[in-house]
């Protein structure tokens, strides 16, 4: 029987729904709470309505439930942030602040807070971009995301709070919608690929970024959560890499599927987004602290989604 007791804030997103489905298997589903701003449909319980910003509400689940980690996934992502810089930074710092206070307080025993390679900027190096490098971030996520890494860091030096992260790619899943982020394209042309033969790119054809299989990323996330705390060297946010590709490399894989398939470029303002992020992803640090090793390619990765999408569609 498990002692942990987890708390998940952001579980109905793209990455909370498949974490949680993930702990639940590995905790018990009774010790694994999520929380979101409202309630899904056909939620899977147990589940408390959260606000982060209200302090109040979260300190009086954490009381209720005896929790003991804490999975802070309540984010604007890069392309919505865009839209609303003012309530974008007071989420992504207040909310995190609120989880930090907390910990920091002896209330929850561990943190869990992911940043993203929106910390980087058209400063940093775009290949290869290594774990400590040039970090001048042009959008509001980003400099959110940095922010909450020099805190993360200041709490663990400072108050000895057990705070981990990892700088997310571009994040690929089949069984939830995107979240508003400009690697987004990478799950859309999956689902227009298989009702259309063919997507509208809102980026151009050269555009290489980072990017992973979600069950890459919730496996990173659980492996680097349950590594021995001395393991853990790092305390702003680790890099870790998946795959690195282009809008024509990925339509180039689904037509190994779906031979028809047909792509088209209409660049948009996130365009000026991604060509501010790395190309592709140094994680060596994360290999030889916690043994971080990504499973899945592009054909592997491209395989799984169109089969579990075309049960879908």
């Amino acid at each position: 029987m498990s002692t942990e007791r987890i708390l998940i804030i952001g579980s109905n997103g793209q990455i909370g729904l498949e974490l949680a489905e993930s702990l639940r298997i590995n905790y018990g589903s009774e010790n694994v709470i999520c929380s979101d701003v409202r309630q899904m449909e056909h939620q899977i319980m147990p589940f408390e309505t959260l606000d982060v910003l209200d302090q109040n509400s979260l300190l009086a689940i954490v009381k209720k439930y005896n929790i003991t980690q804490v999975y802070l996934l309540a984010a604007l992502l890069s392309a919505t942030a865009e839209k609303n810089p003012k309530f974008a930074w007071q989420l992504n710092m207040d909310g995190l602040f609120h989880v930090l206070d907390l910990a920091k307080e002896g209330l929850i025993k561990k943190v869990y807070w992911p940043s993203s390679i929106a910390v980087f900027g058209p400063s940093t190096p775009r290949l290869n971009t290594p774990q400590y490098t040039v970090m001048e971030p042009n959008t509001i996520y980003g400099i959110s995301k940095q922010a909450g890494e020099r805190y993360c860091e200041y709490y663990h030096q400072k108050y000895g709070v057990d705070v981990r992260s990892i700088r997310y790619p571009g994040l690929i899943g089949w069984k939830s919608a995107p979240g508003g982020g400009t690697t987004d394209y990478a799950v859309h042309i999956y689902h227009e690929a298989l009702k259309q033969q063919s997507y509208n790119c809102f980026l151009s054809a050269e555009t290489s970024l980072p990017m992973m299989y979600m069950p890459d990323a919730i496996r990173a996330t659980i492996e680097l959560m349950e590594s021995p705390a001395e393991k853990v060297k790092i305390r702003s946010s680790y890099n870790v890499s998946g795959i690195s590709f282009n809008p024509e490399e990925i339509a180039a894989s689904i037509r190994k599927f779906i031979p028809n398939f047909t792509i088209s470029y209409t660049p948009d303002f996130r365009q000026a987004i991604a060509d501010s992020w790395p190309q592709s992803i140094n994680d060596q640090e994360a290999r030889e602290h916690w043994g971080w090793k990504p499973e899945f390619d592009l054909d592997a990765m491209t395989k799984v989604m169109l089969d579990n999408l075309g049960k879908q569609v």
